[in-house]
């Protein structure tokens, strides 16, 4: 388990990279609480984008955002609100959006990297 932990933590820190390149204020990650985790929460512009970050070394068992499925989506929804109740000056003012990255290649520094905004 201890491999699939360092890889999901590499895959975070190249999406965290990926997002700051981009204009991104990354404002939180790993951010828990009895609902679950949110892996990064990050401003960009006037939106409040929730961040789910899946990590494959191959699509041997399916595309990345094949885990992100309608009922994981739900999940991500939930926490985005519990996130914003717990951080309510901070998020005055923004919309609120979920968006996907998914990093497959064995080494995720040079792995393809793919950004879906607003999942819904």
């Amino acid at each position: 388990m201890a491999a699939k932990d360092d890889l999901g933590r590499a895959g975070e820190e190249r999406a965290v990279s990926h997002l700051l390149g981009l204009g991104y204020d990354v404002v939180d990650r790993n951010w828990r609480c009895a609902q679950g985790e949110i892996d990064i929460v990050a401003v960009h512009g006037d939106e409040l984008a929730i961040v789910e970050v899946k990590t494959r070394r191959s699509t041997a068992f399916g595309h990345p955002f094949e885990a992100i499925d309608e009922r994981k989506r739900r999940r991500l929804w939930r926490l985005a609100h519990a996130w914003v109740e717990a951080h309510a000056p901070r998020a005055r003012g923004l919309s609120l959006r979920i968006d996907g990255i998914g990093i497959v290649g064995p080494d995720p520094e040079t792995a393809t990297l793919e950004h879906l905004r607003d999942l819904g």
